[in-house]
């Protein structure tokens, strides 16, 4: 176990304490024990940030620092030269969900982008810090709907494959306690920009991640570089080292760490060494393609029938229930696993009174057929399951 984990169990236990004993009531008002834990948590992921030193020093830069993510603006382009921000372990467990609430950052004093810069641009909002790994406040996932933490990003890069390494990054920091992850987009003076708006927002032609794992017993990273437009999902064919993306931005990564560490951790380009499961996670995730008979299509044919109805079969290789007190999803994954899922079932907590067992349990390692309207979500394929007897299960 690492001892970061330790650390934040220790200061949220202390804050806890504390507050319990300060308080004259009998019952402590819900909202304000997780206010307490809110900060906690926001005074560590702060603390960490400084001790690792971002970057030094950028030119012209507005640096700006939120509740959970730091951002380096940049005045000219009207876009950030990076974001950094932690991602925790519990990341599954947070409840607040996505705001769309797009706007300025008060922070920033000049040149702040806004919403009539990208209106009608044929651009997403693309967050470099994914709201999605704010789910732990609603405070701090609010706060990344921010301009400061946006750049124009082709939309089907954004719902594919950098959807794709997000969802896998989460997954890293459940299986390493926690992450450090730097975002941004490559900057230079020949960027074409949005001719509309304020400002010209500059629309860059690459975007990069970095990830780090800074605590013992071991220290990792790895980085990624994406051209901005519609590229495979596989993430190996975007592993790149620190040292590359320090030539390409000119921006000197974690200054404050040792040297001699630094230098080890930057030249970094392998894959497999940072996540040794993955090779493993490769060659389970290829797709299976089966004949199943007439009328029915196997759930890597599926991305080809959104908008029709049709039946789709394969083999469940991964499922998950959550209850998030909301829409109680369940999600039941055919022939290759979350996060590289090629066909979900999708059933809501609305609907489970309707199946005479638990789906996330008993469909596990069946090959089933479901019949529906096959629809996107997030760039992959899926049929919402109401009822029982959509599902034929074809092998137990």
């Amino acid at each position: 176990m690492k001892y970061r984990v330790h650390l934040i169990g220790l200061i949220l236990l202390i804050n806890f304490t504390v507050y319990a004993q300060k308080s004259s009531s009998s019952e402590i008002p819900e909202k304000d024990i997780f206010s307490s834990l809110e900060k906690s948590r926001t005074q560590y992921i702060q603390k960490l940030l400084d001790s690792v030193g971002i970057a030094a020093p950028i030119p012209n830069e507005q640096l700006v620092k939120h509740l959970a993510y730091y951002s380096s603006y940049n005045p000219m382009h009207r876009v950030p030269n990076y974001v950094v921000h932690v991602i925790p372990k519990d990341i599954l467990f947070g409840t607040a969900t996505r705001t769309n609430n797009f706007r300025p950052d008060p922070q920033i004093l000049k040149n702040s982008s806004d919403s009539a810069d990208y209106w009608n641009s044929g651009y997403d909002r693309g967050h470099m810090a994914a709201s999605a790994d704010f789910k732990w406040s609603k405070q701090a996932l609010s706060e990344s709907y921010y301009y400061s933490n946006i750049i124009p990003q082709n939309h089907e890069l954004n719902a594919n494959a950098w959807n794709r390494l997000e969802m896998q990054i989460r997954e890293w920091a459940i299986d390493n306690a926690e992450l450090i992850v730097v975002t941004g987009p490559v900057l230079n003076d020949s960027l074409p920009k949005i001719q509309q708006g304020s400002y010209k927002v500059s629309i860059p032609q690459y975007i990069y991640k970095i990830v780090l794992d800074y605590y013992p017993p071991e220290y990792k990273a790895i980085a990624f570089l994406y051209p901005n437009k519609n590229v495979p999902l596989d993430l190996e064919k975007h592993v790149v080292s620190i040292d590359s993306i320090e030539k390409l931005t000119g921006i000197d990564f974690f200054p404050k760490l040792p040297d001699s560490l630094e230098n080890t951790l930057e030249a970094e380009a392998d894959l497999f060494a940072f996540d040794p499961k993955y090779k493993k996670h490769l060659k389970e995730s290829q797709p299976i393609i089966t004949d199943y008979g007439k009328g029915k299509i196997s759930a890597f044919q599926a991305k080809d029938f959104i908008g029709k109805e049709t039946c789709v079969c394969g083999k469940v290789v991964s499922t998950k229930f959550v209850d998030n007190g909301k829409s109680n999803p369940t999600y039941i994954n055919l022939d290759k696993k979350y996060p590289d899922q090629v066909f979900t079932v999708m059933i809501f907590g609305q609907d489970r009174t309707n199946f005479s067992y638990k789906p996330e349990e008993f469909l596990q390692g069946k090959t089933i057929c479901i019949k529906g309207k096959v629809e996107e979500y997030k760039g992959s394929p899926q049929i919402i399951a109401n009822k029982e007897k959509q599902l034929e299960i074809v092998a137990p």
